[in-house]
């Protein structure tokens, strides 16, 4: 499984060192043993795990907006724990309202002695940090309308929302109401994933991210 992720990594041209790689292992090792009680991904098979959670989310590290970033309806923690693991001089917030998933956030963080994630149990509506965020991402959240909706109140000035997606989501972008904007809907790739993957950056209106 190592010798897997190992080359995972090296075929879509991440180099990390031995200790990031030794910690992505770990995460999908308490990934898989606490998901046997809590459910925490639909995602079984060891080598699918790397693919769909550790390639997925690294895939829009290149895509990160500033130093403040919120992965709103973490769940597991993706794409918060394996961007958190390769960007350590960028500051996670990873919020979700289910209990038994920030419990095991909070583990996670422990063993991997994480100290650039803060793990938040709140709805994204009610949350009120004390300091906005540059970057907002979400994986699994909602819609994309939704997801601004949700969050706009703790996005920075110059803030960007990041939108996971798969296929184009064309429904999607039509339903944003116009007090935001699409800055860019990037496809991203990922060797040795054949599924469509898409990430589409917001702004409010009138902002332009740089």
């Amino acid at each position: 499984m190592k010798t897997f992720l190992h080359d995972a990594l090296s075929a879509n041209q991440y180099t990390f060192s031995a200790e990031i790689e030794e910690k992505m292992g770990a995460y999908l090792a308490i990934l898989r043993k606490w998901n046997r009680v809590y459910n925490l991904t639909a995602i079984r098979d060891p080598k699918e795990s790397v693919m769909l959670h550790i390639l997925d989310s690294l895939s829009i590290r290149d895509y990160l907006h500033g130093e403040r970033i919120l992965d709103v309806g973490t769940g597991a923690g993706l794409p918060g724990i394996p961007l958190a693991l390769t960007c350590p001089d960028k500051q996670f917030v990873l919020l979700d309202s289910n209990s038994k998933k920030t419990r095991f956030l909070t583990q996670v963080l422990c063993e991997l002695a994480l100290k650039n994630v803060q793990v938040v149990h709140a709805r994204a509506e009610t949350f009120k940090p004390e300091k906005k965020f540059d970057s907002i991402l979400s994986r699994a959240f909602a819609s994309i309308q939704v997801m601004l909706e949700a969050t706009q109140h703790v996005l920075a000035e110059q803030g960007q929302f990041l939108a996971m997606k798969g296929v184009y989501p064309a429904a999607e972008l039509m339903a944003i109401s116009p007090s935001f904007e699409v800055v860019a809907v990037h496809k991203l790739v990922i060797n040795g994933l054949a599924a469509e993957r898409h990430l589409v950056c917001v702004a409010k209106k009138g902002v332009t991210g740089g």
